[in-house]
């Protein structure tokens, strides 16, 4: 029997440890205090909904992950089918369910995620933002919905997801399936719009009501998408996280751009 199974008292005795694994079991204790230290000094001067928008952006990006690991895999086929099929008239793969108005109306509610109405709606506010002479923060405007662009164009082409065709599409489609370009760029621009349109209003039920009207509208059009055939439901809820991520991530930036006076903010126009 060793002398440490023998005797307790032999970890007690620090004399008994050789120096060089008391050497480094102080090294590593001394890191440890360090980074920690310097974690809780990060944290305490970091305001608490700053502190939940990276946890959201650090789960997004997880999320994300997750969906487009099992579409790679083939695990989302079957339910993503069904989906897509029960959209549909069971005798009439065709015809959606539902009367023939509804039809009309998932038309134009996917228009509301298109390129031509989200640039539309980009483009008025810019114009505001221009006028009320906040030229910097118009660039960074039009500078993340591009980058959102930009980054959904990439991720179609990196996972090339055919389209489904278990059912005919009921809108022109040119691009591949994943992640939902509508749903990602509505994201991005209705929210973005809406955290600014809610950054100037004076009460909070109309913020909250603002904030609530853009995540309606994101809904509205990936649901859409669906059930016009021309997306699965993973597709778009990847582009939801997608588009939400890429929202968030911008509204750090831009919060650290008028932190440090690069991007106007209300303040400024209250000094004018």
């Amino acid at each position: 029997m060793s002398l440490a199974a023998s005797d307790p008292s032999f970890f007690a005795d620090a004399t008994h440890i050789p120096p060089a694994i008391e050497f480094v079991k102080k090294t590593i204790s001394t890191k440890a205090y360090t980074t920690l230290s310097q974690s809780l000094l990060w944290l305490r001067g970091r305001e608490p909904i700053l502190l939940v928008v990276v946890l959201l952006v650090v789960g997004g990006i997880w999320m994300f992950a997750q969906i487009a690991g099992e579409v790679i895999e083939g695990e989302t086929k079957a339910f993503d089918e069904w989906a897509v099929r029960a959209m549909r008239q069971p005798d009439n793969p065709a015809q959606p369910i539902g009367p023939p108005f509804l039809q009309e109306m998932g038309r134009d509610a996917t228009a509301l995620g298109g390129i031509g109405a989200l640039s539309l709606f980009t483009i008025v506010i810019a114009g505001y933002l221009w006028l009320d002479r906040k030229r910097h923060m118009t660039v960074f405007l039009i500078a993340s919905t591009l980058g959102g662009l930009i980054i959904s164009l990439s991720l179609k082409h990196l996972f090339d997801r055919p389209r489904p065709d278990m059912v005919p599409h009921l809108s022109i489609v040119h691009t591949s399936s994943f992640p939902s370009g509508h749903s990602m760029l509505s994201a991005v621009v209705y929210l973005t719009l809406g955290s600014l349109l809610a950054s100037v209003l004076p009460r909070q039920t109309l913020r909250i009501y603002t904030l609530a009207v853009a995540c309606m509208l994101t809904l509205i059009v990936g649901v859409s998408r669906v059930y016009l055939g021309v997306h699965y439901p993973t597709d778009v809820l990847a582009g939801w996280i997608a588009g939400l991520t890429w929202a968030l991530s911008c509204w750090l930036l831009a919060r650290r751009f008028q932190r440090s006076g690069q991007i106007e903010t209300e303040r400024d126009e209250l000094d004018r």
